[in-house]
């Protein structure tokens, strides 16, 4: 397939809004499925994971290849529950561009905004859907405005439709002027009916004002007043939109198969091929001041970007990459740079969901599966043998929730061991750590729902039977003063004893993570120890001393100490750091911080003052409020986490279900003193009871 008929996409949108019904129907129509699936009947193709549905929601994007006019699509289902948003950015990272969902009647969602600013952050080139245009409320030229509004997506319509809700009868294209209707899964060309050739001429011309900000020969023309051609229209509006200075924004209702066919002319038509992506920046490896420019060509040497990893019951594990540049056979040996060891490549997959095709080959802009990697994760950079560089990776977001689990009977143990590291390597959004004291399991992961998920598929995919805890705040722990701490570790028990001496200053470090510096003048700790000394001082930070929470925002500077030359060792002084820091630690008047969340809630205009005042007893802080729709708000604020737990219950219950919530990880902020004081008189008292 030649590179400009080749497209990496990915649907992405706020929950609800269609995106997995949009490409059902996509595989419908581009023949890969004979029959459509449908998520209310837990029969979707993308959704193929039990757990997905049963809850008829996306929990892991979906990968699957498709045809459409003489070009291959590879398409990226997302889930728009914030749980997942890993799901959603380690796609953004690979797809070439992205086609957003917004629902005719909620418009611009919470969801809808997050997504939107990771792909920003990617710079990923999209194209608007309004979808459910026969459902009551649904409003084109509102969600529009909400997208210039909320987005700032300079959102320009490319189409217009023909009625809306239960008259929402076809769809007329702007650039060609013609009308569309659709009967019996086919959309019929027609004349645009009188009645709407005023407004279709309007909207035309705002189309023509909007791209000649960016086209000089559509200006001139547009100044003289003169017919601009559909041709150059239609370039012109292709052009701006690979640039990110538009998105086109076409409609239709997919449930009905309405707009489908006209959608995946436009992922053609507007969205950009590897080609117009261009080149891949990466880091040299062995001088990272240095770049490799690798453009999307065969000949070039290979890079690719695992971005996925799944289990599947039938060839083990599939690695997904996406193949950047060079040529990649199956058999072949290439470099993993993030982990710096080698790989083969045993089989190659193109992935139908489900389904899959053995290759031999693949080349640049594809995106495949390989069976047989054993070291790549996702984010992994793979190379060529005699072109190692690294390319960028994916931002993973923090777990801010944990939950402790227990196998039933002890021979399950090593079972849910085995299970969990499987879970890790698929899911980087998702942790899990064994407490030696408590003799506990912990799991910590994005959300309630991502952990109700794990749980689920540790009985039901691994068959582990486990006991759960309540869910409760993953805190994190940081020091507020300056302090400067001297400790000497010394244990002589007869034969060679351990001897470490070091001074260092701890200081706070706010948002910019942990800091090593290294002023040891004279040799008085050797260079040898230096290393350990960092070494210790992680492994202290991995349960903090003031309630076992990783501790955060610390810089530590090594000021001074002293060793022995007999007694010293790595040992010796990563042991010395470790305490060393715990005491410090302790007399820099430590604090606990908690994760603190995004929320934005829809409520009708009746319960406004029922919602907001739950709101401020949870330690909620309201932004802003503004008009959703007639008779119903928008609120936007912050909240703690803690402060969280079965909001949708008391939500269902003071707006008579009426109202709907959706909140995003924030950042870790203090925890209020007196809440401080009181959950550590809660925990003191728990580990008192426990001996």
């Amino acid at each position: 397939m030649p590179l400009n008929k080749l497209r990496n996409i990915g649907i992405a949108a706020h929950i609800d809004a269609g995106k997995t019904t949009v490409t059902e129907r996509i595989l419908f129509f581009t023949g890969v499925n004979r029959k459509l699936g449908e998520v209310h009947d837990g029969a979707a193709t993308m959704d193929f994971m039990k757990q997905e549905q049963e809850r008829g929601i996306t929990i892991a994007s979906a990968a699957i290849t498709a045809h459409w006019n003489d070009h291959q699509i590879n398409l990226i289902d997302t889930p728009g529950h914030v749980d997942f948003t890993i799901e959603v950015e380690r796609s953004l990272r690979v797809i070439d561009g992205m086609v957003a969902v917004f629902c005719a009647v909620g418009g611009v969602e919470p969801q809808s905004e997050t997504v939107w600013n990771q792909a920003d952050r990617y710079r990923v080139p999209r194209i608007g859907f309004v979808n459910k245009m026969d459902r009551t409320g649904s409003d084109f030229a509102e969600v529009v405005n909400q997208m210039n509004k909320y987005l700032d997506a300079n959102a320009v319509p490319l189409q217009l439709p023909m009625g809306a809700e239960e008259n929402f009868e076809g769809i007329v294209d702007l650039i060609t002027q013609k009308a569309y209707t659709f009967k019996d899964d086919q959309s019929i060309e027609m004349e645009i009916p009188e009645e709407y050739k005023a407004k279709v001429i309007e909207a035309r011309n705002h189309l023509v004002e909007a791209v000649s900000d960016f086209n000089d020969e559509i200006a001139n023309l547009f100044l003289e007043d003169k017919e601009v051609s559909a041709e150059l229209l239609k370039k012109a509006s292709r052009d701006a939109t690979l640039k990110l200075l538009i998105t086109p924004v076409f409609c239709g209702a997919a449930y009905k198969n309405k707009g489908v066919q006209l959608l995946l002319d436009a992922v053609i038509d507007y969205l950009p091929s590897p080609i117009d992506v261009g080149a891949v920046v990466g880091t040299d490896m062995d001088d990272p001041e240095k770049t490799h420019t690798l453009h999307p060509s065969p000949k070039e040497p290979f890079a690719a970007l695992a971005f996925k990893l799944i289990n599947d019951p039938y060839v083990g594990q599939q690695t997904f990459i996406r193949i950047f540049s060079g040529h990649l056979t199956s058999g072949m040996q290439f470099y993993n740079s993030t982990k710096m060891k080698y790989e083969r490549a045993g089989r190659i997959f193109r992935i139908r969901a489900k389904d899959r095709e053995e290759i031999s080959e693949a080349g640049p802009g594809e995106i495949v599966a390989l069976v047989g990697m054993k070291v790549t994760r996702t984010g992994d950079t793979l190379c060529s043998n005699d072109h190692k560089l690294l390319l960028e990776n994916i931002l993973i977001p923090p777990a801010v929730i944990e939950m402790k689990i227990n196998p039933v009977t002890r021979k399950e143990n090593e079972k849910m061991g085995e299970a969990l590291s499987r879970l890790i390597n698929e899911d980087p959004s998702f942790h899990a750590r064994y407490d030696e004291e408590t003799e506990e399991t912990i799991i910590s992961g994005m959300g309630e729902l991502h952990l109700e998920i794990i749980v689920d598929r540790l009985k039901e995919e691994f068959k582990v039977e486990v006991e759960v805890g309540e869910p409760a705040v993953s805190f994190r722990e940081t020091i507020t003063a300056e302090i400067e701490n001297n400790y000497k570790h010394v244990k002589q028990s007869g034969g060679r004893g351990q001897y470490a001496h070091t001074v260092m200053r701890l200081e706070p470090n706010p948002d910019k993570g942990y800091e090593f510096i290294d002023k040891v003048k004279g040799g008085n700790i050797p260079n040898e120890y230096i290393g350990a000394v960092n070494k210790g001082l992680v492994k202290a930070m991995d349960k903090g001393p003031l309630a076992g929470f990783p501790v955060v925002d610390v810089k530590v500077v090594l000021l001074d100490g002293s060793s022995h030359a007999v007694d010293s060792s790595d040992m010796a002084f990563q042991l010395c750091a470790q305490m060393g820091f715990k005491q410090g630690f302790m007399k820099g008047t430590p604090i606990l911080l908690e994760p603190v969340m995004k929320i934005e809630i829809n409520t009708p205009d009746d319960y406004i003052g029922n919602v907001t005042g739950d709101f401020n007893k949870r330690r909620g802080r309201i932004e802003s409020m503004r008009r959703y729709r007639k008779g119903s708000q928008k609120l936007n604020g912050f909240v703690p986490l803690m402060e969280m737990f079965g909001y949708a219950t008391t939500l269902r219950n003071i707006s008579s279900g009426r109202a709907n919530y959706s909140m995003e990880f924030y950042k870790y902020l203090p925890l209020p003193s007196g809440v401080q004081e009181e959950y550590l008189k809660k925990l003191a008292k728990k580990e008192a009871e426990k001996k």
